[in-house]
């Protein structure tokens, strides 16, 4: 079915994309409601879960340990779950925002707050909550109920055996195709960046060709990368990655008003921290113009992170062995936000200053893939470093890109063999190397046709998360009734209670009588079998 919709992409692009756009607008026209309450629900629900006495479960038996320390679990989650789009997205957005904002003229100073409260919405708490769900759902009927390691055993206490029958099956389907449509969506941001900065730095051509060629470079990386497993090849990558991008961030800092940008973040968390319960809910109705707007940002990333929760979930459960709940559900929530609310800042205020201090500024007619490049260009250092930071920032974007495709191979490995968490290699390459052919076929395609095969292809990952919207909020349900059922087997902590000190008294009393001497056995025997018993209820309790 893949290959069937690569081939359509191929022989009709000018066609996939008017279906594409037709069906897209359905969407968020008729749907568009739904994204917007489930995200938000989403969020209440992993924290009410993190918050409550189940956070002491650990995902496996009672005694198991992590299989990650805390550093290698961060970077291979961060890189899996944010990836190419928070270098993509980093400085385009946020200008994006504030020129051309939901509601208002744009380019104001109320409009700088705005445009990093809507950056922040759209890439912080939300959609890792969207990850928790079914990373937390798989994980615990996998590692705590010895179930497959696939979306359809959090159907378990819904539908019973039939997640071994058709119904299963379906679910995992749709599982199969969101990773891949998200995945080959990211690719293909990935090559046009790659190739935006190749083209900066040396004047290469940023051609549809030039990126096919990247993108079946980076995907031989990401397929060395997975066919080393998760300990040797993943693991490693995404530690690099992270250094590499930390190293990155920390230049920007530096050189564009370090002052300013630790303003700005204070600034910019309480603003999003202030304003998330209206924007959680926001719809505008009535005001056609703000809708279209959200349709374009808002509901795209929330179908495009559901269409990628079944990657990221997955990846999170098989990374997460032996973590009680609360500290799965801390870690993948807390952890990347706060690092993507500094990334955000840093990058996304110092290309704000820059544009409020002159609004003719070249990143106001920068795209998204050149915006990064064009900051870079202004930074106030030689231009020997300028050039060297680019250099960088196409390294992290390959990087990023060979991580989030080597962890995509390895769910979609994991999807397709029945759960097996350890895949036979020659699945592996299988999948590494479709999804590079997918991304890079319809690229070409779209480049042959003068249509944007490409925007065909984020519509594809927006319609996978559609139904896959309905799986999620009916997993939040199977595993509610699952947590219930360990609610007697949990530890809880209670206060003494003071019947069994008065109980004791009464006892010595009655066996020495009123006065002191020996009282009727009877009456002894009854109290003693009656401590026995009760102290053997709260033991059993």
């Amino acid at each position: 079915m893949a290959i069937a919709f690569v081939l359509w992409g191929v022989l009709a692009p000018a066609n996939v994309d008017t279906v594409a756009s037709n069906v897209n607008s359905f969407i968020t026209t008729n749907f568009g409601w739904l994204y917007i309450l489930s995200a938000t629900l989403f969020l209440v629900f992993v924290v009410v879960i993190m918050l409550s006495r189940f956070g002491n479960i650990r995902l496996g038996p009672p005694d198991s340990k992590p299989e990650y320390g805390r550093l290698p679990w961060f970077a291979m989650l961060f890189t899996a779950g944010m990836g190419i789009g928070l270098v993509y997205f980093a400085v385009s957005e946020p200008v994006s925002h504030y020129l051309n904002p939901p509601t208002g003229p744009g380019s104001t100073e109320a409009d700088v707050a705005e445009a990093m409260n809507l950056t922040f919405f759209h890439w912080g708490l939300h959609p890792w909550a969207i990850y928790i769900v079914l990373g937390l759902s798989l994980g615990y009927f996998a590692f705590r109920r010895g179930m497959p390691l696939r979306p359809a055993a959090a159907f378990y206490p819904l539908i019973g055996d039939r997640i071994y029958g058709w119904v299963g099956h379906l679910i995992d389907i749709l599982a199969v195709f969101g990773t891949l449509f998200g995945l080959a969506t990211s690719l293909g941001i990935g090559g046009q960046q790659v190739g935006a900065g190749l083209e900066t730095l040396f004047g290469i051509p940023n051609t549809a060709t030039l990126q096919v060629i990247l993108i079946l470079a980076i995907t031989a990386i990401a397929v060395v990368s997975v066919m080393l497993g998760i300990d040797k090849g993943i693991r490693n990558l995404s530690l690099i990655n992270l250094w590499l991008a930390f190293a990155l961030m920390v230049f920007v800092f530096v050189v564009a008003s370090s002052r300013d940008i630790v303003n700005a973040l204070a600034n910019n968390i309480g603003t999003y921290l202030q304003n998330l319960p209206l924007t959680s809910f926001e719809t505008y109705p009535g005001n056609a113009e703000a809708r279209e707007w959200q349709a374009d940002w808002t509901l795209f990333y929330w179908g495009w992170w559901i269409s990628w929760s079944p990657f990221v979930g997955m990846f999170l459960a098989r990374i997460s062995f032996g973590r009680t709940i609360r500290q799965f559900i801390a870690g993948a929530l807390f952890a990347p936000v706060g690092a993507s609310m500094v990334w955000l800042t840093v990058f996304g205020d110092a290309a704000l200053q820059r544009l409020r201090a002159n609004p003719n500024n070249p990143l106001a007619d920068a795209s998204s893939e050149t915006a990064m490049f064009v900051l870079f260009n202004q930074l106030p250092v030689v231009e020997a470093v300028s050039i060297l930071a680019s250099v960088l920032a196409i390294i992290v974007v390959v990087l990023f890109f060979a991580t989030s495709s080597d962890s995509g191979s390895l769910v979609v490995d994991i999807l397709t063999n029945g759960g097996d968490p350890r895949p036979r290699w020659q699945q592996r390459l299988f999948w590494a190397v479709l999804e590079g052919v997918i991304a890079a076929v319809l690229l070409a395609a779209g480049a042959v046709s003068g249509a944007d095969a490409l925007s065909a292809l984020q519509t594809a990952s927006i319609v996978a998360g559609l139904p896959f919207c309905i799986v999620l909020l009916l997993m939040c349900v199977g595993l509610s009734r699952a947590l219930n059922q360990e609610r007697r087997t949990l530890p809880r902590t209670e206060e003494p209670s003071p019947l069994v000190g008065l109980r004791e008294s009464t006892t010595r009393r009655t066996r020495t009588g009123p006065t002191g001497e020996p009282g009727g056995g009877s009456t002894t025997d009854i109290s003693e079998e009656d401590t026995r018993r009760n102290d053997s209820g709260r033991d059993q309790e």
